[in-house]
């Protein structure tokens, strides 16, 4: 049976629930080798609420993946078995209701790559990522209308932590972002830690999260998370466009997405106690406003 670091036992996402789960996650994890045939082959790896646990069958190394049953396993797995390995891990089989995927096995994640490199190829992969989306995906369109009739009341509610003038440019902007009709599939939670080195394509996304609407969603999530890396607002800017010429982008609208979610996600933080990644998003914003 797996031993389960104490680093993954520490993690905040156990806090308050998940003791019953985790307590049991061993013997989860061997009865998910015999139901599939697996034999586990090295070390695993965690991140906040999941384990993967390099495993080999018929002479093929993947990766079992285990995390607790819900919504969001379901969510998933339907976003996988949409992009079926188009810039995407490969599912190769799934229990939701043990919380249980068998993936392709891949190797080091983007952010081990220099950041320009790392946006030029997250920006390819935002287009490759770009197929028709379902019908009934949660769209880009809802994310702004919604979000955007609650930003002023939060930034009030949080004291007006900023300057007015950022919730301003974001609701300047939301209108047209709540009225796309686009219908590309879009992940929603794109960076470079999820991105990893591949064999059948040279990286591959991981963990998605499927939207339908505006690829342009997660580019702010792109530069934030890299931009202690980028020297001042011209490397930030020019970071930008390599994203929008590899994914080949309208620059006007682009900025107008990366000013949103960025007020969004700077609310956000702020609201559950993050202290660095609202001095980002400040960097990001004055970076396109200033």
């Amino acid at each position: 049976m797996i031993v389960l670091p104490q680093t993954f036992l520490d993690m905040p996402r156990w806090w308050a629930d998940g003791k019953a789960w985790l307590e049991g996650l061993p013997a989860a994890v061997q009865a998910q080798c015999e139901a599939w045939n697996l034999r586990v082959d090295g070390e695993l790896a965690h991140g906040s609420n999941a384990i993967a646990v390099p495993v080999e069958r018929d002479g093929e190394s993947l990766i079992l993946r285990m995390s607790p049953p819900g919504a969001e396993v379901v969510d998933q797995v339907r976003a996988l078995r949409w992009w079926d390995g188009r810039a995407m891990v490969r599912l190769y089989d799934a229990d939701a209701g043990r919380g249980a995927m068998l993936l392709e096995r891949l190797g080091e994640p983007l952010s081990t790559r220099p950041v320009g490199e790392a946006v030029a190829v997250m920006g390819r992969l935002m287009r490759r990522l770009a197929v028709p989306a379902p019908a009934d995906a949660h769209s880009t369109a809802e994310i702004a209308a919604n979000r955007s009739a609650q930003l002023e009341d939060q930034w009030n509610a949080l004291g007006r932590p900023f300057d007015r003038r950022f919730p301003a440019a974001a609701l300047e902007v939301a209108p047209a972002l709540a009225r796309s009709t686009a219908e590309s599939a879009v992940n929603g939670d794109l960076h470079a830690d999820q991105v990893l080195r591949g064999t059948r394509e040279a990286w591959l996304a991981v963990d998605p999260v499927l939207y339908r609407g505006d690829i342009e969603l997660d580019l702010a999530r792109i530069l934030w998370t890299r931009v202690d890396e980028m020297a001042d607002a011209a490397e930030i800017v020019g970071h930008f466009d390599t994203v929008l010429t590899e994914a080949v982008l309208d620059p006007e609208y682009a900025r107008d997405w990366v000013v949103f979610r960025t007020v969004d996600y700077w609310l956000w933080g702020l609201n559950v106690g993050l202290t660095e990644d609202p001095v980002r998003c400040h960097r990001v914003l004055t970076a396109f406003l200033d």
